[in-house]
């Protein structure tokens, strides 16, 4: 007789999902998907650019949500059904193959529980993450190369689309500055606890004796915006210059004064795009992330402002939220959750769930404290 006693982590299983599906309110999702097709089948629909494009990707969103809970539930139901079969017929291959999916479907819908609690506003939107090198030195750009294909790499684990918007290359190794955008559901609200300062801490290979290097780099996360927000910015507030785009190789964009960069001069904040072939496409696309970001930089004002008027000012995310140690110990280490990893080989090549999902669920309980 085959051994596959799993009958009580399936029933476990089925409860956590079951509490997913009703926070999901799946029932609602698909009115909401058939009013959207309703809106996106319209005759007039692209009459109105920027509306069409707001009810297209809302009904994509909505669409992906559903498809991610039915589709796990259909495979609990096969997997009951594959149970059954191998505790019948008594054969041991099917039997390590439903232990195969038991363990695919445990991560699966531990992945859809940390989904619940990602409630914000922009939450669901995708994301646009800049990486900037900081203090370091040739360590510093080279560790902020090393976190681009670091996130690159998770997204591509997850077969997410990923579009380059900008990249400025040091003079020595690795990168001062990249930008990405990663348009899928919930992006924002899952790299969003990625934003911060990472810390590397390593012995340099770019130094003539062996001493241990400290460096830095910061990851900023922002929403992508369907249409423009609605932040007024006068033009007199704006510097814009022109250059030609740069990179490793003959990109056809090197060839004309296509890439653009926007400062705001009150706030200092710049914003550069250099991935589309016209100067008015990437002062466009420029334009969108100024306006997201200062209307974020509005909200944590507006928020600050709160605090202070409550008398509780804390602090939240640090100027270091996360270290890696890539002499000694070899160690990975989220310093606001606790959470490590003791194989920093794998955290840079894009293993990064198990730290943003210990990242969410420290959010959560934050927020829940100061409520």
């Amino acid at each position: 007789m085959i051994n596959l006693d799993i009958s009580g982590e399936l029933a476990e299983l089925r409860s956590t999902f079951n509490d997913i599906r009703a926070v999901v309110d799946v029932d609602k999702l698909e009115r909401e998907i058939a009013e959207l097709s309703e809106q996106a089948g319209a005759p007039d629909l692209w009459d109105d650019p920027a509306a069409a494009q707001k009810v297209t990707s809302a009904l994509s969103h909505h669409q992906a949500d559903l498809k991610r809970v039915l589709d796990v539930e259909s495979r609990l139901d096969d997997l009951d059904v594959l149970v059954e079969l191998a505790l019948e017929m008594d054969d041991e291959d099917s039997a390590e193959e439903a232990r195969t999916e038991l363990a695919a479907l445990t991560e699966t819908i531990g992945q859809l529980e940390v989904q619940t609690l990602l409630d914000g506003e922009y939450d669901p939107r995708g994301a646009v993450v800049t990486i900037r090198s900081g203090a370091g030195g040739d360590d510093a750009t080279d560790f902020a190369e090393m976190l681009m294909r670091m996130y690159l790499r998770w997204a591509e684990r997850h077969k997410y689309p990923v579009k380059v918007m900008d990249t400025s290359y040091a003079e020595g190794a690795g990168i001062k500055s990249a930008t990405f955008e990663v348009d899928v559901p919930y992006a924002y609200g899952t790299l969003s606890v990625e934003a911060g300062t990472h810390r590397l801490a390593r012995i340099s290979p770019f130094g003539s004796a062996d001493k241990r290097q400290t460096s830095f780099a910061a990851v900023e996360v922002i929403p992508v915006m369907e249409e423009a927000v609605e932040v007024d910015i006068p033009e007199n507030d704006i510097r814009v210059d022109v250059f030609r785009s740069s990179g490793p190789g003959g990109q056809s964009v090197n060839t004309t004064d296509s890439a653009v960069r926007l400062t705001h001069i009150p706030s200092g904040i710049v914003v550069s795009m250099q991935n589309e072939k016209s100067q008015i496409q990437n002062r466009a696309a420029a334009m969108r992330v100024l306006q997201t970001r200062l209307l974020l930089l509005k909200k944590e004002e507006e928020a600050a402002k709160k605090k202070e008027l409550a008398g509780t000012i804390t602090a939240s995310w640090g100027d270091q939220m996360r270290s890696y140690f890539l002499y000694g110990q070899q160690l990975v280490k989220d310093l606001r959750t606790g959470y490590e990893v003791g194989n920093p080989a794998v955290v840079f090549d894009g293993d990064l769930d198990g730290l943003i999902a210990a990242g969410i669920r420290w959010r959560k309980q934050q927020q829940a404290e100061a409520s």
